[in-house]
């Protein structure tokens, strides 16, 4: 695998939804047919391309198979067993690259700050509860 495409699906990249939906794509399958396939329901399949919710275990490695890519690369975007990075049919102007990249450094803050809400509110909760 290139680095391109470790770079375009990876952590800082792409979330596991964008591998998800990417991986699904490639596939030439629908979210509808996805969760038929894999015996869940649409709004499941809707909530793991937007970063909503998780899939457990057992339908990650269904995923995987179903998807034909890696559970690794599915996870975090590294490894072999994944998709290469889209085709640009013409390279983006530097102006607009410099967006993206921003935006996506935006991205990559906004899921850090995120991540630190939900453990302060876990410590909130766990210290009122023990009032």
């Amino acid at each position: 695998m290139s680095d391109t495409a470790t770079d375009w699906y990876g952590a800082d990249m792409a979330t596991f939804g964008d591998r998800v939906a990417a991986a699904r794509e490639a596939a030439g399958m629908t979210q509808k047919q996805m969760a038929k396939r894999l015996g869940v329901k649409l709004s499941t399949v809707r909530g793991w391309e937007e970063d909503l919710s998780e899939p457990r275990a057992n339908k990650l490695s269904m995923m995987a198979g179903l998807l034909n890519v890696s559970i690794v690369w599915l996870l975090t975007g590294e490894g072999e067993g994944g998709l290469a990075a889209p085709d640009e049919a013409e390279p983006l102007s530097p102006d607009i690259d410099a967006l993206l990249m921003e935006l996506r450094d935006v991205k990559t803050q906004m899921n850090a700050a995120s991540d630190r809400l939900g453990r302060l509110e876990k410590k909130l909760r766990t210290r009122l509860k023990g009032e």
